[in-house]
Parts: structure tokens; sequence; C-alpha cells
């Protein structure tokens, strides 16, 4: 089966690889059109499991409240991160809620605030080291 392939790459960030041919069998092979699958898709690609079919199902909801650019972003994410790493430990994924209030509480926790002007931190300068940027032909 093609790892080229959105749907292939989307079931196996799943841990659901072993449908992947019969996805692609019955015409999911874009998420687009993976948006649509509902019970009765899952019955004709043969997935019965319990457990594989909420798993899918869920992700489905999230293929139509996100879009399938969340799926893109998360799987080059995930493959670089592989790539990068060099050990043999699982990573710990935090679901996007709770991934959402840990860096709300952290940005609240360092005091910045992102809806005030500027969002970053003003550097200020003496007239001699503006005058030597300026000089310089440098950017602050």
């Amino acid at each position: 089966m093609s790892s080229g392939n959105i749907v292939v790459e989307w079931l196996r960030s799943l841990h659901l690889g072993q449908y992947a041919e019969s996805f692609i069998d019955n015409g999911y092979d874009d998420l687009e059109i993976c948006k649509q699958v509902g019970d009765p898709d899952l019955d004709a690609i043969g997935v019965f499991n319990p457990a594989h079919r909420n798993r899918l199902l869920q992700s489905v909801r999230t293929l139509r409240e996100e879009g399938a650019a969340s799926v893109y972003f998360t799987l080059e994410e995930t493959a670089a991160v592989h790539e990068e790493c060099q050990c043999d430990t699982e990573l710990v994924r935090i679901p996007r809620l709770q991934l959402k209030l840990l860096l709300k509480e952290k940005v609240a926790q360092d005091g910045i605030r992102l809806s005030n002007q500027p969002y970053s931190t003003k550097v200020s300068l003496r007239p001699s080291e503006t005058k030597f940027l300026m000089y310089n032909n440098l950017c602050l």
C-alpha cells in the first residue's frame, strides 16, 4: 500500500493502517471524501471492532470540524518529530483541548498578554546604539 496517499498516512496516524487498502478500494482515497464516512461505510469497509469504529468516527468528526488541513499539519509534524528523535520511546500525545489549556495557563503565568500591542518585547536603545545600527545597516 502506497505510503504517499494522505488517507493511508491518516489511518496509520490513528494506528489503524490495517484498513488502508480497504478504504482505498472503497473509493475513500481523499480526506474530503473521508469526511462523509459513517457507520454503514465502516461496515462496507470491514471495520467491525467497536474501538476502531469509535476512533475513526471521532477522527472523521475532527476532519469535518477542523478541516483536512489539521490532518496535514499533524502528519507533517509527527513525521518531522520521528525523524529528529533517535529514541525508542513512544511520543506522549496530549488532547488538543488539554494542550490549549496548558498553553493558556503558561502564557498567563508568564504575564504574556497576546491581546495587547506590541506582541513582542520592545528593546530600548541608547542614541549611540541606534546610530551604530543605522551606520552598519543593521535592523532591530
